[in-house]
């Protein structure tokens, strides 16, 4: 990779963190979704791997094997409980502890505002649906920047909106579990998005240096199924474009994208959802399309598109047997190509890829061990196709592996592994993957060893 390649792993507040009766924080949204029962075998995230209390030791395990940045996510409820209004100190206080150690052990951080965390009491006031989030939200950009800005350099404002607006609001599999109408889940979308905005002014006015900032949406990626260039375009179009049926639209690129990064929502949408799609002013879009320094992508997989005899894409079905994650997700390595070459084509913006990783059976063996290899052979693949796409020149400027510890992995509970180290759930114990070392290796070497 070039000079200057950022390496690290991501993590979320929620999915790591863990309570304490004393720490002052307010409740989320996912506190009452998994008190509710839906998450895998009705587990939570009260202890998850009680990261708030072991933080210490987990940032001198992520030193000592090579991580030198860290995208990690604040809880919007831990600091401030109500979503707006009193300051949580207690949280401010651990935060700008969190923060010291990660610098003191040679990371640096990378802060995302918002993870899914949405303080329950804006729930109760219609969260995202709800206009005046936007002003909450920059608010709480301000608390951020006003006590952290003096420490932190580098922010991401929101984290995969496809999926905290369409899983929470449309499918209603995600916390807060609601299927509203198709109108009002595009008046979700779009406050989501001017919520981005208003963060990006509020980061920017009140941070006390000069700092850079992102965003880390997400999407499965087209997949051109040859290289000709037919194929090449049926591909992009459909990346970019609204092939989704109406139940799952909001599964997009360019809806998420193109009125942050190009100050335009896609002709495309505006007309195939013109009954459902609320009066959007030039003044939503100027408040959206904030100057930003990069733009965050997180890629897991793709699928394949070709040129039909009729010149419209088709689908082209996996090939059989195709290798999947634990979790069921594709091992599909060129997807990261085709999404940042894509991506830069279309927007034009430095890419660092937020989020790439994998679930994998992983145990505990005999050893006392725990070997990985099909997590190694994922990385290893993904990053060489991101190695590519660099060498042809697409500006990717970092990678930042999901994750470092197993984790509450959302609805899915504890059943998922996503980490380079292993988390005895019962004991807090951390055991370093084999992956683990072989990413020490790549961060080392800047990649030459791939």
């Amino acid at each position: 990779m070039k000079d200057g390649f950022i390496w690290g792993v991501a993590a979320s507040a929620y999915q790591i963190e863990g309570t304490d009766p004393e720490d002052g924080r307010g409740e989320c949204i996912w506190d009452v979704y998994a008190r509710e029962g839906h998450c895998f075998e009705g587990q939570d995230a009260s202890v998850a791997c009680d990261h708030m209390h072991r933080y210490r030791e987990d940032y001198k395990l992520m030193a000592e094997y090579g991580v030198k940045a860290y995208r990690f996510s604040m809880s919007w409820a831990r600091l401030i409980p109500d979503g707006t209004g009193k300051v949580n100190d207690k949280a401010v206080e651990l935060y700008r502890d969190m923060i010291e150690c990660m610098i003191e052990n040679g990371i640096k951080p990378f802060i995302t505002l918002y993870h899914w965390e949405l303080p329950q009491a804006l729930q109760e006031k219609g969260g995202w649906l709800n206009p005046e989030i936007v002003e909450a939200f920059g608010y709480y950009a301000k608390v951020v920047a006003e006590n952290f800005s003096d420490l932190v350099t580098e922010y991401m404002t929101l984290n995969e909106p496809q999926c905290f607006t369409g899983l929470g609001y449309l499918s209603g599999v995600h916390a807060p579990g609601l299927k509203l109408a198709y109108s009002d889940t595009f008046k979700v979308t779009i406050n989501a998005l001017k919520a981005h905005g208003r963060a990006v002014q509020m980061l920017r006015q009140y941070s006390k240096q000069d700092i850079k900032i992102g965003y880390a949406p997400t999407c499965g990626v087209a997949i051109p199924a040859t290289n000709s260039p037919e194929d090449i375009e049926a591909a992009r179009k459909v990346y970019f474009g609204f092939e989704n049926p109406i139940d799952n639209w909001t599964w997009n690129v360019s809806w998420f994208s193109d009125p942050v990064f190009l100050g335009k929502f896609p002709e495309e949408a505006l007309e195939k959802y013109k009954e459902y799609i609320p009066e959007i002013t030039q003044e939503d879009l100027d408040l959206i399309h904030q100057p930003l320094d990069f733009m965050g992508q997180n890629i897991y997989n793709g699928y394949l598109v070709k040129a039909g005899a009729d010149g419209k894409p088709e689908f082209v079905n996996r090939k059989k047997g195709l290798s999947k994650t634990a979790i069921g997700w594709p091992v599909v390595p060129e997807c990261i190509y085709w999404g940042v070459k894509f991506m830069h084509e279309r927007y034009n913006m430095p890419i660092i890829i937020t989020e790439n990783g994998m679930s994998c059976h992983d145990v505990v063996s005999l050893d006392g061990k725990v070997h990985d290899p099909n997590r190694i052979d994922f990385l290893h693949r993904y990053l060489l196709e991101i190695k590519k796409a660099i060498d042809e020149g697409v500006d990717v400027r970092g990678y930042f592996e999901w994750t470092f510890l197993d984790n509450f992995e959302w609805t899915c509970g504890y059943n998922d592994r996503f980490g380079l180290v292993y988390v005895d759930y019962e004991t807090q114990e951390r055991i370093p993957k084999d992956s683990a070392k072989w990413y020490k290796e790549v961060m080392e070497t800047n990649g030459a060893c791939l």
